[in-house]
């Protein structure tokens, strides 16, 4: 299966038989409430919203919101709200969590607890799903913001967590890229030498190619022209970056000057987590929290 572009995601959402539930905490945040109230009006997401209740109507009859049918559970404190919406997930009452009014680490803190939060796998990574107008299908960058200079183990475990997605939105073997600023191996260059041996060692169900630069993944030409052979070159699914630095700075190239949309969602653990940034655009909201909902608990 290819996907195309995202409105192929909302219309593969859409087709669910069931409404994801997304649970949201703590809940009283404007513009949080703003994306998710909009999936669900388009019919796409359940929203689970858990904090104080008080703010949370407030907020939603300034946004116009008919709240009466949307599910609020009232917690005044935060950490308990993120603890609640823990507890509902390990329980499979929520497909997917979203970040609202607190800081990243304090939600991850109660997430990745090895007694009480979710935590699935060792490591969790950020996977940012992109559609641009210069590419032919949907792909995917790993990882631009959780794992700042993972070592090759946690390459490796990124992937698993992205292949995995991929396969929940029906790509059954995902073209993974490892890339570096050559496709020969340096020894001087530590990127080639790991993307060499991710490729030699492999991730169940998927396609690696690496050491591999960001033009022959993407682009066939520029692989004719080189004489690059692999099945990866100029269809690459995901791209795996050195750092958090490079992933960064590709993401928000392609979306700010290369006309590109996103959605990211955070993966390895029981259920898929957003992490949206305050600053990031509407759209990019509505975006991840349909790819999370796609990939949540089944």
């Amino acid at each position: 299966m290819v996907i195309r572009n995202f409105e192929q995601l909302k219309e593969m959402l859409r087709a669910m038989p069931q409404k994801r539930r997304v649970a949201v905490v703590p809940a009283q945040d404007e513009h949080t409430l703003e994306a998710v109230c909009h999936a669900w009006k388009d019919g796409l997401v359940e929203p689970v919203l858990i904090g104080d209740r008080e703010k949370i109507v407030e907020i939603l009859r300034r946004l116009s919101v008919s709240w009466e049918n949307l599910n609020i559970m009232d917690s005044k404190d935060p950490g308990e709200s993120i603890q609640r919406a823990a507890d509902m997930a390990r329980a499979g009452e929520v497909d997917c969590i979203m970040k609202g009014k607190t800081e990243t680490g304090a939600l991850m803190k109660v997430l990745v607890n090895r007694e009480t939060g979710i935590r699935k796998r060792d490591t969790m990574s950020l996977v940012a799903f992109m559609e641009s107008p210069y590419y032919h299908k949907v792909f995917a960058i790993t990882d631009p913001a959780l794992l700042t200079y993972p070592t090759k183990e946690q390459k490796k475990a990124a992937i698993a967590n992205a292949v995995e997605a991929f396969h929940a939105l029906g790509v059954r073997e995902p073209k993974v890229a490892v890339l570096a600023a050559v496709e020969k191996v340096n020894p001087k260059m530590k990127e080639t030498v790991e993307a060499a041996e991710i490729k030699e060692e492999g991730v169940d169900g998927c396609v690696i190619e690496g050491p591999i630069s960001y033009d022959l993944a993407m682009d066939r030409e520029a692989a004719g022209i080189k004489g690059y052979e692999s099945p990866v070159a100029g269809d690459a699914d995901l791209l795996v970056v050195p750092d958090l630095i490079s992933g960064n700075i590709a993401a928000k190239s392609i979306t700010v000057a290369g006309g590109g949309r996103t959605g990211g969602v955070v993966l390895g653990a029981q259920v898929p987590v957003l992490l949206v940034s305050r600053a990031a655009s509407a759209d990019d909201k509505y975006m991840s929290i349909v790819l999370a909902a796609l990939v949540g608990k089944r």
